[in-house]
């Protein structure tokens, strides 16, 4: 079979593998799926960027998941919330999965709130800070887990010879991907990224070294069971996703549409393979996310990609530069760069013969009727 490079993909990592699966998908119309989750740790003054104040990150998941699902309305019952910079990704996302009209699923695997669209509830908890070292139960990971297992296989059937994006939205979902990876024993300080222009490592850092502390894990013993470091130091969408990705790949392509936060997934279902779920096939799972963040200067994500191994690392040459809203301006500076699947939407739709240039012109037009119904 001839592999064919794609001129708005970029493959970072384990490159022939990365080919390969972009080339046997080509065409393909995926099933999108957003798993939404929180994490108290996104209230902390200054972890995130995904919205202005802590009071309204408590409900981002919850309006992201919203406008995915319903585009623009005039009253939606989560409004996005403002950002100090920058424009939500789930504006990418829209636009994808309305041009294609992708079927879309919805988890919530843990929310302070209940959404306000259709989505299945998998019976999680939002977890407690990361400092705490008693992220959640660990019922409810275990919980979580079978969830996930189960989705996977009714997608992949669903999906048959096509693939799935699993998408998340958590706010704080970096810090608890960095207290995930340093638990499985990857030296990953400094290596993550953030919403911010410059990546807050420090407090990550800090925060993840209190977790760890608290829960025994910071003694370097990498035989602790993936399952109760997820309890310690995780989210409840992180278990989801892993579970998921694990019982599709026997069966079809997965991609991970994500960052740091995806990263930290790959590196758990490595654990998790070794550990109770033997017949997953890595070679099917690829990550894919946006050049924002795999060329963000303050972390290392493709230094971070080797260090887990076995995976290829994608991104969206999706350029942002020439567009005429700042807010979308604002990610070549360094500011939002992924979430909601935004670098795994753009993906599939080169995929499906949509250039970068196209695609911007898709997200602008989303934004450009986004302004004038809420200004109306």
């Amino acid at each position: 079979m001839t592999i064919i490079d794609h001129p708005d993909i970029k493959i970072y990592t384990e490159i022939e593998q990365g080919k390969k699966w972009l080339n046997q998908y080509r065409g393909c119309l995926p099933i999108f799926t957003c798993t939404l989750g929180f994490t108290a740790t996104a209230l902390l003054e200054g972890i995130s960027t995904a919205g202005a104040t802590s009071e309204s990150r408590r409900y981002t998941a919850l309006a992201d998941g919203e406008f995915l699902v319903n585009g623009i309305q005039k009253n939606p019952t989560f409004p996005l919330p403002s950002l100090t910079v920058g424009i939500s990704p789930t504006f990418i996302s829209r636009a994808v999965v309305e041009k294609f009209n992708l079927p879309l699923y919805l988890f919530n695997a843990g929310l302070l709130q209940k959404p306000s669209v259709k989505n299945i509830d998998l019976q999680g908890k939002p977890a407690n800070c990361v400092s705490s070292g008693k992220a959640l139960p660990l019922e409810v990971v275990k919980h979580l887990y079978q969830q996930g297992l189960y989705w996977g296989e009714i997608l992949a059937k669903e999906a048959k010879s096509s693939y799935l994006i699993l998408s998340e939205c958590v706010v704080g979902g970096t810090t608890t991907a960095l207290a995930v990876l340093t638990a499985l024993g990857i030296d990953s300080r400094g290596k993550v990224n953030s919403s911010h222009p410059i990546c807050n490592h420090q407090q990550k850092w800090d925060l993840v070294q209190e977790g760890l502390k608290k829960a025994g894990l910071n003694n370097e013993n990498n035989l602790i069971n993936p399952l109760q470091i997820i309890a310690a130091v995780g989210d409840p969408m992180q278990i989801v996703v892993a579970g998921i990705a694990l019982s599709a790949s026997k069966k079809m392509g997965v991609m991970l549409a994500g960052g740091t936060q995806m990263l930290a997934i790959f590196a758990l279902i490595k654990a998790l393979k070794n550990t109770s779920y033997h017949d997953a096939k890595l070679e099917n799972i690829i990550i894919g996310t946006t050049r924002w963040v795999a060329e963000d200067l303050t972390g290392d994500t493709i230094g971070l990609s080797n260090l887990i191994g076995n995976v290829s690392l994608c991104a969206t040459d999706l350029n942002f530069s020439t567009s005429s809203y700042s807010h979308l301006q604002a990610y070549e500076k360094g500011y939002v760069k992924e979430g909601v699947g935004a670098g795994g939407s753009a993906i599939a739709s080169h995929l499906l013969g949509i250039t970068k240039e196209e695609l911007l012109h898709m997200i602008e037009a989303i934004i450009s009727s986004f302004v004038m119904v809420t200004k109306s």
